[in-house]
């Protein structure tokens, strides 16, 4: 085998792929990214048995082949490489070590068995529709602070994505929540997804579909099947399995009827949050919200330091129900705000109820968030 690629397009494929390829090397194979040239492309794949990413970049070949190595240790070297670099790969027979230069550098680097690289079979998906690509990356943006991180509760580690009938139109509906936090964001529903079955994307697909939508502006092509699904951007293939398990019915945890409206701004809001919380060293950094006729107050308490207190004023609060206290963990609060782009609507019920939270601007995304006592 023997090959050149031009360093640019070779790096952004390796960001892709070593992102995918496992790094605990419990199956040394799984480490490596199968470099695979039939004359007229060069295909880079890498999978940790549950995703599967290929990629295919220009590349001219003396001759064709396919070889494994270490995915993080050629992408390292590829990142370090000048700018203009055209990185030649040459091996010699099948099993002997593979060529790396570019310039007057050069290397050599094991390679295992291609025989040994596992092949991910998608199988029938039999749902296809079309995401633009600014559509997907705000239904993941502002849904996926809130997926979970507990193995135990693995049904929530990830992203629902289902169709919701919304008024008298159906939607394409993102939801996460980690049972403190949750977001929801709606969508047009794209043609073609109308019968599909709700979702659940794991936590390190969202991830590497996320990174994909930075370096492509190309449509997503979305098939998929009750246990796999299948992104297609430009010359990119991720294909993942789904999480097996039943998403709980989050509808039950929407609050109705909470009439207590606060509304402000969401930049002055985020930066007193983090002042006020700036002293505590608790993990949960809870901050208080007092919240009274146009004027929020908000506090934190450490042992350590005392008590941290900023107030909000009416040219930045609007208020006028009753007086209101209620708790939450600064890290938590600040995770929704991020999603807010202007001015913040807070529902609340009382102080051990859960609050609404919605982008005054943005009618098709909403947040609940639960409080904590402070």
């Amino acid at each position: 085998m023997k090959f050149t690629a031009d360093r640019v397009p070779l790096q952004r494929a390796l960001a892709h792929i070593h992102g995918v390829a496992e790094k605990r090397n419990t199956i040394p194979i799984l480490a490596n990214v199968l470099l695979a040239h039939d004359g007229e492309v060069l295909r880079l794949t890498a999978t940790d048995m549950e995703i599967a990413l290929v990629e295919e970049i220009p590349s001219e070949a003396a001759r064709p082949g396919s070889a494994t190595v270490p995915a993080a240790v050629l992408f390292e070297i590829v990142r370090k490489l000048p700018d203009g670099a055209a990185v030649e790969f040459e091996q010699s027979e099948e099993d002997a070590p593979l060529l790396v230069r570019a310039g007057r550098y050069e290397t050599n680097l094991n390679v295992l068995p291609v025989d040994d690289f596992p092949a991910m079979v998608a199988g029938d998906l039999p749902h296809h529709f079309t995401l633009q690509p600014g559509v997907l990356r705000s239904l993941i943006d502002r849904t996926k602070f809130a997926m979970s991180n507990e193995e135990t509760r693995y049904y929530l580690n990830g992203i629902f994505f289902h169709v919701a009938n919304e008024g008298r139109s159906n939607m394409l509906r993102a939801v996460a929540t980690d049972g403190h936090r949750l977001a929801k964001v709606d969508a047009d529903l794209p043609v073609g997804a109308e019968d599909m079955p709700g979702v659940i994307i794991p936590r390190k697909t969202v991830a590497e579909i996320r990174k994909l939508l930075d370096s492509d502006d190309a449509d997503v092509e979305v098939s998929l099947s009750e246990t796999r699904i299948q992104f297609r951007a430009g010359s990119v293939t991720l294909t993942s399995k789904l999480v097996d398990g039943t998403f709980p019915e989050y509808g039950r945890v929407i609050p109705e009827g909470n009439d207590r409206i606060l509304r402000v701004s969401r930049q002055d809001l985020a930066s007193a949050v983090g002042r006020v919380s700036a002293i505590s060293q608790e993990r949960s950094r809870p901050v208080k919200l007092i919240a009274t006729t146009n004027h929020l107050t908000l506090s934190a308490t450490s042992s350590d330091q005392g008590v941290a207190q900023e107030e909000l004023d009416e040219n930045q609060v609007t208020y006028n129900a009753e007086p209101m206290e209620i708790g939450f963990q600064a890290r938590y609060l600040t995770d929704i705000t991020d999603q807010i782009d202007a001015e913040a609507e807070f529902c609340f019920a009382d102080s051990a109820s859960p609050t609404l939270i919605r982008d005054t601007q943005e009618a098709s995304a909403l947040y609940v968030l639960m409080p904590i006592r402070v």
